[in-house]
């Protein structure tokens, strides 16, 4: 509706320019003085334009032919040139032009060939100079106006490609969150239910201990998992109260009204003790450890958390060792273990710790260790 509106509006006041211009040009002694047929032309000329949007090239081919036979009835010249003028400009701007173009350069030739024959004079007189001019300026003005929306366009199209880059970006990086949460928790979960069935009859305040341990990693995994699925489920991280913890209790996913609890803190690499004790693996540091860049602390805690999880998972093994290397240049990563080893191609996991590491400018290898066992490797900088 707004359109049409626009579109009525140049045709009005179009048309009462055109009407203006005729009633106020000057008569020379071989014109014919305006009358209702002059007038009748310049209104129909600026009627057209109502289609110039969707027909440019027939429009402009109108309001031409229209405009030359004003000038063959032997009217004044140049009076009704601003629908042309429109009309032009509508054809410079369209998407599609080129028979618009084409119409437009036709037309042009013909004025200036008209007027050429009108006044006597050669293609290059001055005289000639002010309608062909303005009927240049007409489609540079279209084609400049044109440029501008299709750099508008272009740019509105590179956001909408760097926005869906970043979501992409963020669902794999949840993604992985999740994986490498799942993994940690079951491995831990697993380690320590064995534990507490061997020693349950014998000892039972250790059985009790690591049924606490089961506890306390379904407690954290569940604030993690419900950190990243509030991100998937409407963009900002919303975990809730602490599943067991205050304000609420197991089972209970819900908020409560009007009440968010802060996102959980990135891991970082002082909670890979308690990890390391969780999983039965053993935590060895070279060099004097030191604080690290967040980015790269959390990274490295994830890729430790899927490496002790796979070999406690698929590896069978009886020792896991973990070794940090604070290096000047970064931080080196080992995770070792005594298995069995790899028992088919790569999974996501190995993948994701491949991804995490490349992401901040690192390495990881992963693969048989010598002796036996399998053994992942890398290093951050930092």
């Amino acid at each position: 509706m707004r359109r049409w509106m626009t579109e009525a509006g140049i045709v009005v006041i179009t048309g009462a320019v055109t009407v203006y211009r005729i009633g106020v040009a000057a008569v020379e002694s071989a014109d014919r003085a305006p009358d209702a047929w002059a007038y009748g032309l310049g209104l129909a000329m600026a009627l057209v334009l109502l289609a110039r949007r969707r027909w440019p090239a027939a429009t402009l081919a109108t309001v031409g032919a229209l405009f030359l036979a004003y000038h063959m009835s032997r009217y004044p010249g140049g009076a009704p040139a601003a629908p042309l003028w429109v009309a032009m400009y509508s054809v410079a701007v369209a998407s599609r032009r080129r028979s618009g173009l084409v119409v437009a350069g036709v037309f042009i030739l013909l004025d200036l060939h008209g007027r050429m024959l009108v006044e006597g004079v050669g293609p290059l007189d001055a005289t000639l100079d002010s309608s062909t001019v303005v009927f240049g300026a007409t489609l540079l003005l279209g084609e400049v106006v044109r440029g501008r929306r299709i750099r508008l366009e272009l740019l509105a199209a590179e956001r909408d490609r760097t926005a869906e880059q970043r979501v992409i970006e963020e669902r794999i990086r949840i993604a992985r969150e999740l994986h490498d949460v799942t993994a940690h928790t079951l491995a831990v979960v697993g380690v320590q239910a064995g534990v507490a069935a061997e020693v349950l009859e014998d000892d039972p305040d250790q059985a009790r201990a690591a049924l606490n341990v089961v506890r306390q990693a379904g407690r954290e995994a569940m604030v993690e998992l419900r950190a990243a699925v509030g991100v998937l489920r409407d963009g900002r991280r919303d975990p809730g109260p602490e599943p067991g913890g205050p304000g609420g209790k197991l089972g209970d996913l819900r908020d409560p009204p009007g009440e968010f609890s802060p996102a959980p803190p990135a891991p970082a690499l002082d909670r890979l003790p308690a990890l390391t004790a969780a999983t039965g693996a053993v935590l060895l540091h070279d060099g004097e450890p030191r604080p690290m860049p967040r980015a790269v602390e959390a990274t490295a805690y994830r890729i430790v958390q899927e490496a002790v999880a796979n070999a406690v998972r698929h590896a069978d093994a009886n020792r896991i060792e973990v070794r940090l290397g604070y290096r000047p240049d970064g931080l080196t990563l080992t995770v070792q273990d005594d298995g069995r080893g790899a028992g088919g191609p790569p999974g996501n996991g190995l993948r994701g710790m491949a991804e995490r590491a490349t992401g901040l400018g690192g390495w990881l290898r992963a693969g048989p260790a010598e002796g036996g066992g399998f053994q992942v490797q890398g290093w951050l900088p930092g």
